[in-house]
């Protein structure tokens, strides 16, 4: 067990060998998950879990709410904002790699400069797939407005410039994190191009080969 400075929460690591464990651990009525833990973590406790499915790695952030004995443990209910991630992993314990024609965004952080009202502007993806992706932000750019992205890749030495027009946006008070949701707007080689990214970066999503930060 870790303390997690940076985000306020505990640290636990959740290893399975193979994608069925996952579905003995993850509870889909409420949306909590069983991790193993020696350690006495208060109900309330904010919890960062860092799992590794067969190689398939993911950062998921919950709230300890419960305990269990024989295996001593944790009952975790895991936040919103990890909604896609739990889909996404839920898809991938039931057909391995994904077909893109399912339309499946990958749930990464990749950084990313765009255009914004006041300039240009700094964040991170929540998802991607070759048809649109999710920012993050707290101001985000009414709807139909057309933005120009810079896309951070891991391992390559210059970025992705992508073209896309606002689709819908998430608001503060909305239950969900806020930012806008884009769709691309691409010319047939720029497309044939975003389509082999996301299929390399999806291989290694599922080889556990992307950088930490990415996968957080």
């Amino acid at each position: 067990m870790v303390y997690d400075g940076d985000v306020g929460a505990v640290r636990l690591e959740l290893r399975l060998s193979n994608q069925s464990e996952w579905i003995k651990i993850f509870d889909p009525r409420d949306w909590t998950i069983f991790v193993e833990s020696p350690e006495t973590i208060a109900k309330g406790t904010q919890l960062r879990v860092d799992l590794d499915v067969g190689g398939w790695l993911v950062t998921l952030r919950g709230t300890v709410v419960g305990h269990r004995e024989g295996p001593a443990g944790v009952v975790v209910a895991l936040g919103g904002s990890e909604k896609d991630k739990i889909n996404y992993l839920n898809g991938f314990v039931r057909g391995g790699l994904l077909n893109l024609r399912e339309k499946r965004r990958l749930p990464i952080r990749l950084s990313v400069t765009y255009g914004a009202v006041e300039g240009p502007a700094n964040t991170f993806t929540k998802d991607i797939n070759e048809e649109g992706v999710f920012l993050f932000t707290d101001r985000p750019l009414p709807e139909t407005s057309q933005v120009h992205m810079l896309l951070t890749l891991p391992d390559r030495p210059q970025p992705l410039s992508l073209i896309g027009k606002v689709s819908h946006t998430i608001v503060a008070a909305d239950d969900e994190p806020p930012g806008m949701g884009i769709v691309f707007d691409l010319d047939d080689a720029a497309r044939d191009q975003l389509i082999e990214i996301v299929r390399e970066l999806e291989a290694r999503l599922h080889a556990g080969q992307l950088p930490t930060s990415t996968v957080e």
